[in-house]
């Protein structure tokens, strides 16, 4: 083989090797990033899914506070005119 061919190869080998190793690296980088991505995701989600719950507890709260407030206007009302019995 003639001395310029043997370089060429060796520099195209050395260049091909340094490709893979930067795609390698790229893809762990990324991989990471995602990694990282996805616990900030899931975290947002669990803080999310808490929010809702508190909020379900107030709608299934708030309907018997209202009957309360209504039964007790309704006692007010009946001892400002006078009709309480006590």
């Amino acid at each position: 083989m003639s001395e310029a061919i043997l370089t060429a190869l060796i520099t195209g080998g050395l260049s091909l090797a340094g490709v893979v190793l930067s795609n390698l690296a790229a893809g762990r980088k990324t991989e990471q990033s995602i990694r990282v991505s996805q616990a900030v995701t899931d975290a947002k989600l669990e803080a999310l899914t808490e929010e809702v719950r508190e909020h379900n507890g107030f709608a299934r709260r708030m309907p018997v506070v209202e009957e309360q407030i209504r039964v007790i206007n309704h006692r007010l009302a009946d001892l400002e005119h006078g009709g309480g019995k006590v």
